[in-house]
């Protein structure tokens, strides 16, 4: 394959997106010195071979590359079998971004199951760990519905089945996993399991597929075991096609005897595959990961948390899991990393649970839970395209506190018509339904706001982020803007706003 380099002087007051969601939180780059390499690294999060500016310019190649800005110039480079494409559509991070989109990840026109967007979601994961069981499953539920929460799609996380690889309940743990199913189907939930592309070594599909080629091999053909967070596991090969149909066999079969509704794939991550693996089609690590992105194209009931070049398609995707902290590795980073999918082409985007699904950092401040963060978490995710729960409130929140967050989550609900109409809109279009405030108001020099976001054109959400804040500056575009506590203010402005620990600034536009 060919070495390109492509050097590009920055113009005045430009400013870039793209790479890693990840990097959210240090967009837009220019003109701060940044560098990376998307084929070593998605930082556990989608990526797209994608950069675009805020002055009509693009960078888009099929294929990975790395890239650098030195605050007057941007460089890329890599190894490319086809073109790395530069150019410029119009003068607005808008205007670039409808090119791109139509150009080189054209939507689908198909959606995500509706129920991801119009109701919360109720991950399991940090109420239950390693350890869910049919019991706990329904108890959860029925307290959800005994709060007064709204219904909606409930995810059994890691742990739910055999070994890995092995998709199938653990018959210990969920006796009667259809009665189960049918019993959330009757309260109103729909189910999802969590699945990954690993197998664990030495069991018996192990075995049984060590012979068959759907696994990876490494340089010598030796079945690769490879180090993840949960020990160690052979790993699939998803470019093979006789993989995928016996994947989907094994979850097509969780639909049909047990009635669950859809899948949560996790992993995935560069750091399953390597560059010298040998597989069905010569692949990246990058093309890997792609392929196991292509698996949940058939379940409309979906979640991703690490893709590669999936965008415009009808993947939910999650953002990486974030700390209980108010720093930029918590609550702080969901809005500046949640702007970065949307100008990615991942329109479809949930931010991580509320108050953080980092078990890790979560466990080990068990003990000290900070509930005003738990409250600002769910108001900031309340106007995404979706939220998901996990830490039940009304475990580990007074009663103060917990009614906030279910305001929260049924302000969502009241928000449903509304995001489903922009989630068509952008199945339709590509365009982003979170979008930065730059890319609706390209006039008014909001490159650097990533603390507020619109909803679509006309609603712009502020949440408050820092701890004991009962206010916050809120910038506003040129127009009249009707807030939630009755006020008009006129823009163009930057002014502080009071917001006590029971309000989410957001304002509609009404001229």
């Amino acid at each position: 394959m060919e070495q390109k380099k492509l050097r590009v002087s920055l113009l005045e007051k430009e400013y870039w997106w793209g790479g890693r969601v990840a990097d959210g939180t240090l967009m837009p780059y220019a003109p701060t010195e940044f560098q990376m390499d998307l084929s070593e690294d998605l930082g556990g999060n989608q990526a797209c071979p994608l950069l675009l500016s805020n002055r009509g310019r693009y960078v888009w190649s099929e294929q990975p590359f790395s890239f650098r800005i030195d605050h007057s110039e941007l460089v890329v480079e890599g190894q490319y079998d086809g073109e790395l494409n530069f150019g410029q559509q119009g003068s607005t991070l808008r205007e670039v971004y409808q090119y791109v989109s139509l150009t080189f990840f054209s939507s689908t026109g198909d959606l995500p199951a509706p129920l991801l967007f119009t109701a919360p979601q109720y991950n399991l994961w940090i109420e239950m760990l390693y350890q869910p069981t049919q019991e706990k499953v329904l108890k959860y539920a029925e307290k959800v519905l005994s709060e007064g929460l709204p219904v909606g799609v409930i995810m059994i996380d890691d742990n739910w089945h055999e070994s890995y690889g092995t998709w199938e309940f653990h018959s210990g743990r969920f006796p009667d996993p259809k009665a189960m199913a049918d019993q959330l189907h009757q309260m109103g939930f729909q189910l999802m399991l969590w699945v990954c592309p690993l197998v664990s070594p030495d069991s018996l599909i192990f075995r049984q597929l060590e012979s068959t080629g759907m696994l990876l091999g490494d340089h010598n053909g030796q079945t690769v075991i490879r180090h993840w967070w949960n020990g160690y596991s052979a790993v699939l090969d998803c470019t093979n096609p006789d993989t995928v149909k016996w994947l989907r066999t094994q979850l097509n079969s969780l639909q049909e005897r047990y009635g669950v509704d859809g899948f949560k794939f996790d992993a995935g991550d560069l750091f399953s595959y390597d560059s010298t693996d040998r597989s069905y089609l010569p692949s990246t690590k990058n093309e890997q990961c792609e392929a196991w992105a292509h698996i949940g194209l058939e379940y409309s009931l979906n979640e991703y948390r690490a893709c590669w070049k999936m965008a415009g398609q009808p993947l939910v995707q999650r953002l990486m899991d974030k700390h209980h902290s108010w720093n930029e590795n918590g609550l702080a980073s969901l809005i500046p990393c949640g702007l970065a999918q949307g100008l990615m082409g991942y329109a479809y985007t949930c931010p991580d649970m509320i108050g953080g699904g980092e078990y890790i950092h979560f466990t080990a401040n068990a003990d000290s839970l900070d509930q005003e963060l738990f409250v600002r978490y769910a108001q900031c995710s309340a106007l995404f395209p979706m939220m998901q729960f996990s830490a039940a409130p009304w475990r580990v929140l007074d009663q103060k506190h917990a009614s906030l967050c279910y305001e929260a989550a049924r302000l969502h609900a009241d928000y449903a018509a509304e995001i489903m109409k922009l989630a068509e809109h952008a199945a339709a279009t590509g365009e982003p339904i979170l979008r930065h405030m730059a890319y609706v108001f390209p006039e008014e020099n909001f490159e650097n706001v990533t603390d507020q976001f619109m909803l679509g054109d006309e609603v712009l959400v502020a949440p408050v982020l820092e701890k004991g804040a009962l206010s916050r500056t809120v910038s506003f575009p040129e127009g009249n803007w009707l807030g939630d506590d009755g006020k008009i203010v006129f823009g163009p402005c930057a002014i502080s706003i009071k917001a006590p620990l029971e309000r989410l600034p957001r304002y509609r536009r009404t001229d």
